[in-house]
């Protein structure tokens, strides 16, 4: 977990709350100097007392149900996307606001602004197996409305489940983040139905009637295909791996 990250959240929530270092580490029972440490990323905090820490400031634990603090940590670059949420959180205190003079039940509205404006730029992507099921869910930010250009609900992680592509760096267990494409993208890696088979490939374009699937396992391959007997699923933008 980035310890910075975690700091920083606990700082945005103890500024949205208009309450001072001391005010909140008297209430959670630990000293000033620790809480400021741990605020500025210099100290290690368990993820357990951050929670208690975020609790006692009045983060309310039924909003944490899609973002846990170890999604957001490991996503989110807080300093980033704090001015778009200062934004969006001012946002949601005026609509409070209006529903309270119009005398509307606040239930719900209570709880972190913080988080209910992170929702807004934040994305679960589906990861999505080789029959396409989905077997996790990752966390993805979302520039106006967008991911990488497409809408956000028509975006999934491909998770690689062969090494067919690894001449172009790409492997078994990587996660590419596909948008949709239903027509050949020259040069582009895409996902494709072919013969009753799912799999990515790189696309080279010939003409308006065939293409060359690439794939490079230990050797280089190329086939040449008609268009018209390809599925096009999707167009992969990223990938992501793991360090071994």
């Amino acid at each position: 977990m980035a310890i910075s990250r975690l700091g920083d959240l606990i700082r945005t929530e103890r500024i949205r709350q208009k309450m001072t270092t001391k005010q909140v580490a008297r209430k959670c029972g630990v000293s000033e100097s620790y809480l400021q440490a741990v605020e500025a990323g210099t100290r290690i905090i368990a993820d357990d007392q951050a929670r208690r820490i975020l609790k006692t400031i009045g983060l309310k634990q039924q909003n944490e149900a899609d973002f846990t603090l170890d999604d957001i940590a490991a996503t989110v670059d807080l300093v980033q996307v704090q001015p778009r949420m200062a934004v969006i959180a001012e946002k949601k205190r005026e609509e409070a606001k209006l529903a309270a003079s119009s005398n509307e039940s606040e239930q719900g509205i209570a709880g972190s602004v913080w988080l209910d404006a992170l929702q807004s730029i934040l994305k679960r992507v589906p990861v999505m197996n080789a029959v396409m099921k989905p077997v996790e869910y990752r966390l993805v930010p979302v520039e106006n409305g967008r991911i990488e250009g497409a809408n956000p609900d028509k975006v999934f992680f491909f998770l690689v489940p062969d090494d067919s592509m690894r001449g172009f760096r790409i492997h078994r267990g990587d996660l590419v983040l596909m948008v949709p494409a239903q027509s050949p993208v020259n040069e582009a890696i895409m996902l494709v139905q072919y013969n009753q088979h799912r799999c990515l490939r790189k696309i080279k374009v010939l003409d308006e009637r065939q293409i060359l699937l690439q794939s490079y396992d230990r050797e280089f391959e190329s086939q040449t295909v008609l268009v018209s007997e390809i599925g096009f699923l999707s167009r992969g933008v990223r990938v992501q791996f793991e360090l071994s």
